[in-house]
């Protein structure tokens, strides 16, 4: 989930300026404005070292907000002209996340440190714990070589002082993939052919220097065109707001869309799907089977871990499915997938049933901006009725009852969950891959790029507790998905 606090109302408040500017009968002028109005003459700056510095970071993340990468700005080009760049914008930009050098800290390197708490004890337990040779005793002190160093943080679980401690990039070290590392002038910089788009380094960073590149902008073009808007909310944007989910969809559809498609209506087909294909690789005497549905896993085996391949459910995702019934019942609309995490926003990309992503912090940035209280709309009920288990698809465990739910008799499913990617999970998986078969002889292996699943993606704007109670209650009032044939 998002950093609570500071850093995400300041990302709120910049999108909800940059929606206002949008609204006002002077775009290109009132996104000018933004850094000015948010930081006005005189007033006490709250984090940087003086007002001008704290404009251009909001500067900045106007700039990711407007949809454009910070890495190719131009100290010149004014937000106005941004804006202006925005309203002609035709294609998006397959990137998802950009880096305000501005924001970032520079922070030392990864590393294992011994502070001077270091007694220099007889025993040398850190010593005699490192398998690689790197520490030694230096004036009665000890000293770790950064060359022969592993990170494996033995000499620090044995020290009786607490003296050896891990110095941490906290973006890098949140990445399950190494996509993050320092350029050559010392900032983050972010290697796309490694990212897999799951957003654990936009909450990590407690500078907030690690944006998403906003679609906003072509979402409200494309409202305020002629042409039809058709949302999709992931099934997890049900514990998010307050209100029940049919006053959001009302609250969606005043917003300015033209109907809300629940996302967990596809749930139910690829639960169905997936519970026959289960069914089928276990008659061939496969050892075991993964889900599919999850977007940073199915980056993480294009691009990491393609060895897990062959145990890959081949059955689509919901969003695939739900897209698809969008387009067939209305061909000339555009559709919106509204999501918890930025790695939909690449699905969005590969599917032309999909023209645009916002995320559920953005949803609620567009609620602020056009005055919407969802608690105070009247209720609207969706054409087709999602069963129980797809709206639990957001919440870890959900898929796997889903399949379990379709299969009817369950007797013969072992489930194994991968609760949230990160390198010792990852690490499981490629053993998995390598050897055959799963811990404990489980067939059935649900993966989630975020811990808790989808109600803990990097965009979500509620707690994953608060979140799971809201979707439990209305499960109570949902029906239960049928068997499949």
């Amino acid at each position: 989930m998002n950093i609570p606090g500071q850093v995400t109302h300041l990302k709120k408040e910049i999108l909800v300026k940059t929606i206002e500017a949008f609204l006002s009968d002077d775009f290109a002028e009132q996104a000018r404005l933004i850094p000015f109005k948010m930081r006005p003459k005189g007033m006490e700056v709250p984090y940087r070292c003086c007002i001008y510095k704290e404009r251009a970071i909001i500067k900045d993340r106007t700039i990711a907000a407007l949809g454009f990468p910070i890495e190719e700005d131009d100290e010149t080009v004014s937000l106005s002209a941004y804006a202006k760049k925005a309203i002609e914008r035709n294609n998006l930009d397959n990137k998802n996340l950009t880096v305000l050098q501005a924001a970032c800290k520079g922070c030392s390197t990864n590393r294992i440190y011994v502070t001077d708490l270091c007694q220099g004890c007889v025993a040398r337990p850190c010593q005699s714990a490192c398998k690689f040779g790197a520490i030694s005793i230096v004036n009665s002190k000890s000293v770790i070589d950064d060359e022969k160093c592993k990170k494996c943080q033995m000499c620090a679980k044995v020290c009786p002082y607490n003296a050896i401690v891990k110095v941490t990039v906290p973006c890098e070290d949140s990445c399950p993939v190494g996509a993050i590392k320092k350029d050559e002038s010392g900032f983050a910089s972010i290697d796309y052919s490694r990212c897999i788009n799951c957003g654990k380094c936009t909450f990590a960073c407690p500078f907030g220097a690690i944006h998403e590149k906003s679609q906003i902008i072509d979402i409200l073009k494309a409202i305020k065109s002629e042409k039809k808007v058709i949302a999709m909310i992931a099934p997890s944007i049900a514990g998010q707001f307050l209100g029940n989910i049919y006053q959001l969809k009302t609250a969606i559809m005043i917003a300015g869309f033209d109907d809300v498609y629940e996302v967990a209506q596809g749930a139910d087909i690829t639960a169905c799907n997936e519970a026959k294909e289960f069914r089928e690789r276990m008659s061939a005497n496969q050892s075991f089977m993964t889900t599919s549905c999850c977007a940073g896993y199915n980056q993480l085996i294009e691009k990491h871990l393609s060895e897990i391949k062959p145990f890959v459910s081949n059955t689509k995702t919901p969003l695939f499915y739900t897209a698809e019934l969008v387009k067939k019942e209305n061909p000339d609309a555009l559709s919106v997938f509204i999501s918890p995490c930025v790695a939909k926003r690449t699905e969005g990309y590969e599917n032309k049933n999909i023209d645009f992503v916002m995320n559920c912090e953005e949803l609620s940035a567009l609620f602020i901006a056009k005055k919407i209280d969802i608690t105070q709309c009247e209720e609207t009920k969706f054409n087709i009725e999602a069963s129980k288990q797809g709206r639990n698809f957001g919440v870890t465990g959900g898929v796997e009852q889903s399949v379990k739910a379709s299969l009817g008799d369950d007797s013969d499913v072992k489930s194994y969950l991968v609760n949230g990617l990160n390198k010792d999970s990852i690490r499981e998986l490629r053993k998995f891959a390598k050897e055959g078969k799963c811990n404990n002889d489980c067939n059935l292996i649900e993966v989630m790029c975020c811990e808790g699943g989808c109600i803990g993606g990097n965009a979500v704007i509620n707690t994953k507790s608060d979140a799971k109670k809201q979707i439990d209650n209305l499960l109570l009032k949902s029906k239960d998905i049928e068997k499949c044939d």
